[in-house]
């Protein structure tokens, strides 16, 4: 059996514009919904969701027919929780908050095995698909994707270390938390926000890495578009569920009813 090909790092490290989708529904059969809906890639959310290793493969197996890369952000930088994650079958993944180059060395080394690497060794799991993969322990790391993300003040003063970093595939820019670290929790429009982003896009690209985005707003997506956003994320599917649903109940709450004939 040959190891898997991840098409979504290829299609980054090329520069090819990948479309992409937030997932924090942890339900498997939404997640399959989702994965037939266009996309290239959809992040199973881990860090602001409830959902943990157990959610994260049944969402890699509801996915698994489908031609789109599921992308698994952890909790935070734990190379334990990365090697399971790696373990169930998942050959991208974003890690948050990742603050400097001595960070971003901890996670590139938290995907790779020994001697490049810290990750743990299992003869037979979901990844390697039960042991049926002769070269996988040797080629694995070739098909992995390593996306840090960077979300604060201090990560934007060492961006270049970052995205250099080896073993670093792609920067992620988390627009949330930078407006917080910035001084303007919630107002992501802010000028200074809004300047931050495109000034860190632009510095990833120019350090010759690819960059991520996340806006449900299609000014801010188009912002970081043009400033030379790689991949970038469209929606977030519970934000997308309440805006649709509100939106529905909404207009037949205000729905005039019809004349009553005379």
């Amino acid at each position: 059996m040959k190891l898997p090909e991840n098409a979504f790092k290829a299609a980054i490290s090329q520069g090819q514009t990948q479309l992409g989708l937030w997932s924090a529904i942890r339900d498997p059969a939404v997640r399959e919904m989702l994965a037939g809906c266009g996309f290239d890639w959809i992040v199973l959310d881990c860090e602001h969701s409830p959902a943990d290793v157990p959610e994260v493969l049944a969402g890699l197996q509801a996915m698994a027919p489908y031609p789109v890369q599921p992308v698994v952000r952890v909790r935070s930088l734990e190379v334990a929780e990365i090697k399971k994650m790696l373990d169930i079958g998942a050959q991208t993944i974003l890690v948050p908050f990742v603050q400097n180059a001595e960070e971003a060395r901890l996670a590139a080394a938290a995907v790779a095995y020994p001697p490049a690497g810290l990750r743990g060794v299992a003869g037979s799991v979901r990844a390697n698909r039960f042991g049926a993969i002769p070269d996988y322990f040797t080629r694995a790391r070739e098909e992995i994707c390593l996306i840090v993300q960077v979300e604060t003040r201090e990560a934007m003063d060492n961006i270049e270390e970052i995205a250099t970093t080896e073993g670093v595939d792609g920067i992620f820019i988390g627009p949330a938390d930078l407006a917080a670290s910035l001084g303007h929790p919630g107002d992501l429009k802010h000028p200074e926000v809004k300047a931050a982003i495109s000034e860190a896009i632009q510095r990833v690209r120019a350090a010759g890495k690819p960059a991520g985005f996340l806006s449900p707003d299609d000014e801010l997506l188009d912002m970081a578009l043009e400033a030379g956003c790689v991949f970038a994320a469209l929606d977030v599917d519970v934000v997308a569920l309440r805006r649709v649903v509100s939106n529905r109940v909404s207009v037949y709450r205000n729905r005039k009813p019809a004349p009553k004939p005379d």
